[in-house]
């Protein structure tokens, strides 16, 4: 799914920068046999199969960092071992800016906010993480800032298009704040799976828009992964 769409933002000897469409995983679970982003990169870049930390015996070539399967949007990965530990301390260490953009549902009170909430494992569902009281295991700490950029109204409700800056990197962790707050993605079915797929989407409406990372040479980077179409059609409603 989407192999033919992934797109090259930036390379250079150390790094692959790329934008991934949404509907791909970024590696297997051993489970499934569908195309990865990783058998693209292992076919496309041969050399940098053994780069990283395998997990389970399953290659993540590069793989620094991951987004969803229906999230679209910027990745790094790194295309040599000195420059996966170099990326991997500077995410550790949550020295990587990261912008994603969503729509959520309703509207928004206020403009801009924090949300602070650690998150643990749903108690209904193994595939879900929490944010709410109540949750199971341990208990990580995550950070999300948020503002709003417009509301977009389609039918008789209303959506937000907001800018999401994650400041830790737990899994799910911007669709699990946004559902602990009520403003869940749109699309998400997952943690919202009781509402509409409104504004055209037919995948979860988040996009990794920007990364702000030092490469091996000292010099600091932003990349962007520019708008899908599904982004711009919601945007164009309005």
């Amino acid at each position: 799914m989407g192999m033919d769409k992934i797109t090259i933002i930036f390379e250079d000897e150390n790094v692959l920068v790329l934008n991934k469409p949404a509907g791909l995983v970024v590696h297997g679970d051993g489970r499934t046999e569908e195309k990865t982003l990783s058998d693209w990169l292992i076919n496309n870049y041969p050399e940098i199969e053994n780069v990283g930390e395998p997990w389970k015996e399953i290659p993540r070539p590069g793989i620094v960092h991951r987004l969803d399967r229906d999230t679209s949007g910027v990745m790094i990965v790194a295309k040599n071992q000195d420059t996966y530990e170099f990326l991997k301390e500077q995410f550790k260490e949550r020295e990587v800016k990261k912008e994603y953009l969503a729509f959520a549902h309703d509207h928004f009170k206020e403009e801009e906010g924090e949300i602070d909430r650690p998150i643990g494992k749903s108690k209904s569902d193994f595939r879900r993480w929490s944010a709410q009281p109540g949750s199971r295991g341990v208990q990580r700490e995550a950070i999300t800032l948020w503002e709003t950029l417009k509301e977009v109204p389609f039918g008789s409700k209303v959506y937000t298009y907001i800018r999401l800056m994650p400041k830790t990197g737990r899994t799910h962790q911007l669709r699990v704040h946004l559902k602990a707050i009520h403003h869940p993605i749109v699309c998400d079915s997952l943690y919202a799976p009781k509402r509409e797929c409104a504004l055209g989407f037919n995948r979860l409406a988040l996009h990794a828009s920007k990364l702000t990372v030092e490469l091996p040479g000292g010099e600091v980077e932003e990349f962007e992964a520019p708008l899908p179409e599904d982004f711009k059609s919601a945007l164009e409603i309005a």
